[in-house]
């Protein structure tokens, strides 16, 4: 409920509470002016005053009654159908006697549909209470000419109908600002479930992203061991074979040639071993986001390799949580690897795209392609290959298409919800 609305609750509960104390003291104050107009006998007078201290009475009674039951004090009930007609017919029996009594009878139209239950008989309260007051407005009771009956009739219907009227819109409004606080209380609880939803998914977002970073440790360290495997230990083995064949060399000039070739391995093998290292966290990825940092990776692949690679960005930049950005630099690390290793391309492309709620990095190259098919089964010291990039994309909720065959090109496509950096 808002602040207004409020205000005006409180407004009509005052009204309610002292309106027929202030529609008493109106009528007691016209009737002492008045009362020279009329002939009354000793017995009315007492009476009439009497009946008024047994209003003022009755007024105290019911305000102490509310006062001691706060949350029913405006709920119909017995009690309140009681003290409604005594109210009537005290009213109305001051009304015989004085009619400008008619005032306080008219404390009825206010609050018939609070104390009386039941539609039908609140209306018939209230035409209990226009009757009374068409009486008063014709001139007083009891009535004495044709005329007065006549003006009687058209008073009471008019009083009647238009309280009856009043109290059905009344009642109209009630019952739509219930629905309306029927509804606002609904969007309030819709409000609360979903935020708690958020919350939960919020959560859980966080422990997906967590159980990613473990599983990719896992996957480092395999991918390491075969990046040794594939790199270091085959170029160890190439470095031992050399030597060898110098132990044995019948010449100098010959030990000189094995010994060159021997210390190339020895080379490449510890560029191998720092590239490996470096790959172990994603370096690229500490001062730089990942658009900058796949192209500085696509750019350095292709001066290695002598192979011209392209790099293309599209959408709207964002930054990337950090666990979103090292899985996409991870599998285009690896797709050119496999690009400089297999396919024997002469162009690559790399295309990273921001597409609303998704990310998509593409990696296409020209090459001698393959079935895939026909891949052989991964063994224990094979490469990272295509089912890790595709297991690195579903560990946070993305997914690996592959497109190629013998021939025409391979065409890699990563696509992984675009996580916003927290």
């Amino acid at each position: 409920m808002t602040t207004r609305d409020g205000q005006i609750e409180r407004r009509w509960e005052q009204l309610h509470t002292w309106g027929p104390y202030g529609l008493l003291g109106i009528s007691v104050v016209l009737a002492l002016a008045s009362s020279g107009l009329f002939d009354y006998t000793a017995a009315e007078w007492w009476t009439g005053w009497g009946l008024a201290g047994a209003a003022l009475v009755l007024q105290l009674w019911w305000h102490g009654t509310r006062s001691r039951r706060p949350g029913r004090g405006r709920t119909p009930s017995r009690a309140g159908t009681a003290y409604y007609v005594v109210r009537w017919a005290i009213g109305f029996a001051l009304t015989w006697i004085d009619p400008f009594f008619a005032f306080y009878a008219a404390s009825g139209f206010m609050d018939a549909d609070e104390l009386i239950p039941g539609t039908v008989a609140q209306r018939v309260g209230l035409f209990a209470s226009a009757v009374t007051v068409a009486g008063a407005q014709a001139g007083g009771l009891p009535l004495g000419s044709g005329l007065q009956w006549v003006l009687f009739v058209a008073l009471v219907a008019a009083n009647s109908g238009l309280q009856m009227a009043i109290a059905h819109l009344t009642q109209q409004e009630t019952l739509r600002s219930h629905e309306r606080n029927e509804t606002i209380a609904e969007l309030e609880r819709t409000n609360t479930a979903l935020q708690q939803a958020l919350d939960e998914n919020a959560a859980l977002h966080a422990q997906l992203l967590v159980q990613a970073r473990e599983a990719g440790v896992a996957d480092e360290r395999r991918r390491l061991a075969a990046e040794i495997h594939d790199t270091i230990a085959q170029g160890l083995t190439g470095i031992i074979a050399q030597l060898q064949v110098v132990a044995n060399a019948p010449d100098l000039a010959t030990a000189r040639t094995h010994l060159d070739r021997a210390s190339n391995l020895a080379r490449h093998s510890l560029g191998e071993a720092r590239r490996s290292v470096q790959n172990l966290a994603p370096m690229a990825l500490e001062n730089d986001g990942l658009p900058e940092a796949l192209k500085n990776t696509v750019a350095e692949w292709g001066e290695r390799t002598g192979v011209r690679a392209e790099f293309t960005v599209t959408g709207i930049t964002e930054h990337l949580h950090d666990e979103v950005s090292a899985t996409l630099l991870r599998i285009a690390q690896e797709a050119l690897s496999n690009a400089a290793r297999h396919a024997r391309a002469t162009r690559v492309g790399v295309t990273l795209s921001f597409l609303g709620e998704d990310v998509i990095l593409d990696i296409r190259d020209d090459g001698r392609g393959f079935d895939p098919l026909a891949l052989p089964d991964r063994t224990r010291t094979g490469g990272f290959g295509l089912d890790g990039m595709r297991a690195r994309a579903e560990r946070i909720a993305g997914s690996l298409a592959i497109e190629t065959e013998p021939g025409h090109g391979t065409a890699l496509s990563a696509r992984v919800p675009l996580v916003r950096h927290e």
